[in-house]
């Protein structure tokens, strides 16, 4: 989530602390894409164990990385509330119906359109769910950027900004799911298994990717907005102070 997303007349975030944000990077993507992998084809290859148990052992990895983001925060923000959740889903999810690996990729399909709905929904709220999402990515976690954050919720190009990135992350995972449900059919559970996380951080450096163009795009309207209503306060303030001056002259 880019910081470029606010209103050119908005303060500047303050300073991020590089080297948290990269330690945040690092345990995000080898807790969510590389353990799993090396998990699940270690389970099965080297052990024997069932697809669909290696998978649901695998997906413990990214629990793990929730828990350790909430412990080194020392807090649970929305975000994490929400991730929680959705393992909390997932684990019951996985528990029911039938254990195949199939299912179980199916499920996590499903899921992930959860998301997706649960992205259109929170249009409804005070705050869309990128706010959340955003302040995670957008900010070190600090008090002092986290304040300023969540005062640019006053900007009405920030707020435009939010609930559009919101909308179209969260069509854009309806269709995902959909999608990984038809190849869940078509393809082998071997080549899902590998295929499905390359979708899932596909689609999400995707979104990434056209939510900083965009944010991007959003700043730069603003900052000509800005500049814009700048340029009319000073001419509507140079003729107010040349009024009297021409009232005396035509005297």
């Amino acid at each position: 989530m880019s910081t470029q997303a606010v209103p050119g007349d908005s303060p500047a975030p303050p300073a991020r602390n590089g080297g948290a944000a990269a330690i945040g990077w690092v345990l995000t993507i080898g807790l969510n894409v590389i353990a799993p992998i090396i998990t699940y084809n270690t389970l099965v290859d080297d052990h024997g164990w069932s697809e669909f148990s290696a998978l649901l052992v695998s997906s413990a990895w990214p629990v793990l990385d929730s828990a350790v983001m909430v412990a080194w925060r020392r807090k649970l923000d929305e975000f994490a509330l929400v991730t929680l959740v959705f393992m909390v889903v997932t684990a019951v999810v996985s528990l029911v119906g039938a254990h195949s690996a199939r299912a179980l990729l199916i499920k996590d399909s499903a899921i992930t359109g959860l998301f997706g709905l649960l992205c259109l929904c929170t249009l409804l709220a005070s705050r869309p769910l990128m706010f959340y999402f955003g302040r995670k990515f957008a900010t070190d976690g600090t008090p002092e950027s986290t304040a300023w954050w969540n005062g640019m919720w006053q900007y009405e190009g920030f707020r435009t900004t939010m609930r559009t990135m919101t909308l179209v992350w969260g069509v854009v995972y309806l269709i995902e799911a959909a999608v990984r449900v038809v190849l869940s059919y078509t393809l082998d559970t071997k080549t899902m298994v590998a295929l499905s996380p390359v979708l899932i951080y596909t689609v999400l450096g995707g979104l990434a990717v056209w939510t900083a163009m965009y944010g991007k795009r959003s700043k730069r309207r603003g900052e000509e907005r800005a500049a814009a209503d700048a340029e009319a306060a000073a001419i509507a303030s140079a003729r107010s102070a040349g009024a009297p001056a021409a009232d005396t002259a035509q005297a």
